[in-house]
């Protein structure tokens, strides 16, 4: 049983969320720059003022328990507002360093890390930038979990506790085979869809949902078939092979349409599209860090603003 008067110390807290993250207690001890003895007294103190086992250890292997998940969570936030208590304070509360987890969807990490990684280097040296490329639902479990620190993903995202900061807009292009009859039209209207054999990203993809949509917004009826890939290289890679047509963002044509006998056509204006951002905890101490980061991705975009 745990005693109600108990004030877990931050270095307790991080010696657990070190050890649920690494799995091993010299990396973790290593990491967090105090020697092992130490680490594993610290948490030790913070199971015993708990009354809660949090890690589980054997000779093999280190496993987080049920109520260690359940708790990583909130420590993670606890940890990450003292840093950002620490950093206001100093006066570099602005200013992004150390480990940041940053997430992103799979149809934008490829087409902005070019340039936002160097950017990084460049004007953050301190930042070291750990990155995860996942569907929208998991990098927004990972945010609210605190396993992420922030997040570059289509708006909005609509999940209560979390910053939203948009970044770019960017248009759905239609990728076709060169001898397509819409190839290098610049006039589409949404309802060109209907009928049209539309290859679509698989389940969980944002993209796929957008592109769902938009057909039901005016009632088209594309001739979806069993054809589903997990990224938009290989769905492009399907329409140069002639099996469709898909959409893809702005950002993603001078990539994927390099590769293969492809052409474009584009909607006429409004076209349809999405909104780029950066999502982050609202508890989070870091966000004017959080927005500068958000100016460092549009600064990279490679759309033009519509």
């Amino acid at each position: 049983m745990s005693d109600q008067t108990y004030q877990p110390s931050l270095s307790q807290l991080r010696a657990f969320v070190s050890v649920a993250e690494y799995r091993h207690f010299g990396t973790a001890a290593a990491r967090s720059g105090v020697s092992q003895p130490t680490l594993s007294q610290a948490l030790a103190a913070l199971e015993a003022g708990l009354g809660v086992k949090l890690i589980e250890r054997s000779t093999r292997r280190v496993l987080v328990t049920a109520d260690g998940q359940r708790l990583l969570g909130q420590a993670k936030q606890i940890l990450e507002a003292a840093d950002g208590f620490v950093a206001s304070a100093a006066g570099s509360g602005d200013s992004l360093t150390g480990p940041l987890r940053i997430g992103l969807i799979p149809t934008v990490a490829p087409y902005i890390l070019p340039g936002l990684l160097p950017e990084l280097r460049e004007k953050l040296p301190s930042l070291a930038p750990q990155i995860v490329e996942d569907q929208t639902a998991r990098l927004l479990d990972a945010l609210r979990s605190g396993a992420l620190d922030v997040a570059v993903l289509a708006l909005p995202a609509g999940t209560p506790g979390l910053v939203e900061v948009p970044v770019y807009e960017e248009d759905f292009v239609m990728v076709v085979p060169n001898d397509h009859s819409l190839a290098g039209r610049v006039d589409l209207t949404a309802d060109v869809l209907d009928a049209l054999p539309l290859l679509l990203l698989d389940d969980g993809h944002c993209l796929r949902d957008q592109t769902l949509d938009l057909c039901r917004s005016v009632d088209a009826h594309p001739l979806a078939g069993d054809t589903r890939a997990t990224s938009l290289a290989t769905v492009v890679q399907c329409v140069a092979g002639g099996l469709g047509v898909t959409l893809v963002p702005e950002s993603a044509v001078a990539v994927e349409v390099r590769r293969g006998d492809l052409s474009t056509a584009h909607f006429a204006s409004p076209a349809p599209g999405r909104t780029i951002g950066v999502v982050f905890r609202s508890s989070s101490g870091r966000a004017e860090g959080f927005r500068q980061l958000a100016e460092l991705v549009r600064s990279v975009s490679p759309t033009v603003p519509r």
